[in-house]
């Protein structure tokens, strides 16, 4: 029983997971603080303003991400439904009047002084909710009406709602993890390959037939031809990777936060880092989200049930695409998108649903020794059981013996 009682013992937190995470937050608010001290004293009167509210997020979203890891993830798929259900309406409501309207997106829903962006909720509920639908009809996934079909079209009308808002990038990101949870699943590749062919062209029409995509493809090709115009923004990024040469300025000392580079402490925070802390600041940056994706990666395969997996997976490919996807940006590797970079961008809702993420990764990795239902216990108990039964009979065997000498 002592036995039982270690295996089925929650681990402690996966370290390099946790370091990884922690250095990658750690590293935002330096260059949050750094990125944002002239706009904030220009246009809030405090260089400080956008440091001590992103210290506040952070500091919300470790207690989301240490009381994330000591709730069993199991949990979560009594709430499944419920939650995309809240979530879907939470989307549906930035096109009201509660939805707020930045920059031309309305992404956000405000409640007096609290603003939420649903669609940083709706990837962690969408990513839960494929891991329970995919663990519970795992038998079938290779059925196109049952283990394909419903696994397209809910991700599908999240994905409606985030172009909606408008939100492309969001889409994107939910659209790859999908699939990536739909192939780690083991659905066939050939139902995969006919949905790509279909969504094509539907993508095709997306971006030509938005005036405002078009120009961001168009700006991405030949940024320099409009260098003062569409182009701008991924310019002065390209100049501050440029700067940064290997060592970088240094902390504070760059200069395309001085009003030149749009959203430098947000979306494009990754040229602040590469002018002021060089090549050697961006691999840093690249490294800590290798270590978080390696140890995702082996979460998920160290999980003993089928939910633990996906969702494991679902989550390491939801924050690494992005991630990814957001250097790439700012690299001029990809067109302009508007995502943010997991824990080091500034953001309140992102931050605190990325740690709380990060929280239930933890959870995955904390139970991986524990069997489903107690079943090293239960095991045990049989075996002693049996153990007991064989004792008895070899006891009878014994006092048979016994009588007929």
């Amino acid at each position: 029983m002592e036995n039982a009682a270690a295996i089925n013992r929650p681990r402690p937190f996966d370290r390099p997971l946790f370091m990884s995470v922690v250095a990658l937050l750690g590293l935002g608010i330096v260059m949050v603080y750094s990125a944002s001290a002239v706009r904030a004293a220009h246009e809030q009167g405090s260089a400080d303003h956008f440091l001590i509210r992103q210290s506040i997020y952070a500091g919300l979203g470790l207690v989301a991400m240490i009381a994330g890891a000591h709730i069993d993830y199991r949990i979560y798929r009594r709430f499944a439904w419920p939650l995309l259900g809240v979530t879907l309406v939470a989307l549906f409501l930035c096109q009201t009047p509660l939805g707020r309207t930045i920059n031309g997106a309305s992404r956000w829903i405000g409640i007096g002084p609290i603003t939420v962006q649903p669609g940083e909720v709706a990837k962690l509920a969408l990513v839960i909710w494929l891991s329970y639908s995919l663990a519970k009809k795992k038998s079938k996934i290779k059925t196109f009406s049952v283990g394909f079909l419903p696994h397209l079209l809910v991700p599908g009308f999240v994905i409606i709602l985030c172009l909606l808002q408008p939100d492309f990038g969001t889409s994107v990101v939910v659209a790859l993890m999908t699939f990536a949870l739909l192939f780690v699943a083991g659905a066939k590749l050939g139902y995969m390959m006919l949905a790509t062919i279909v969504a094509a062209p539907i993508a095709y029409l997306l971006v030509t037939g938005s005036e405002y995509r078009l120009k961001r493809i168009l700006a991405f090709l030949d940024p320099i031809s409009d260098r003062y115009g569409d182009g701008y923004q991924l310019t002065q990024s390209l100049f501050g990777f440029a700067a940064g040469k290997l060592t970088g300025a240094g902390i504070g000392d760059g200069r395309q936060k001085l009003m030149f580079l749009p959203e430098a402490h947000n979306d494009f925070i990754a040229s602040i880092i590469a002018e002021e802390m060089g090549v050697i600041g961006i691999w840093l940056v690249l490294f800590l989200f290798a270590v978080f994706m390696a140890r995702g990666a082996v979460i998920a395969m160290r999980s003993r049930d089928d939910f633990g997996t996906f969702c494991a997976f679902g989550i390491t490919v939801l924050i690494g695409t992005q991630a990814l996807a957001n250097m790439g940006v700012a690299m001029g590797l990809l067109p302009t998108k508007g995502l943010n970079l997991p824990f080091v961008s500034y953001g309140g809702s992102a931050l605190v649903i990325s740690l709380f993420s990060v929280g239930i990764l933890l959870s995955i990795s904390r139970r991986a020794g524990i069997v489903e239902g107690d079943e090293p216990a239960e095991e045990e108990a049989g075996n002693q059981s049996a153990s007991s039964h064989g004792n008895s009979r070899r006891r009878a065997l014994a006092s048979k013996k016994g009588a007929l000498s």
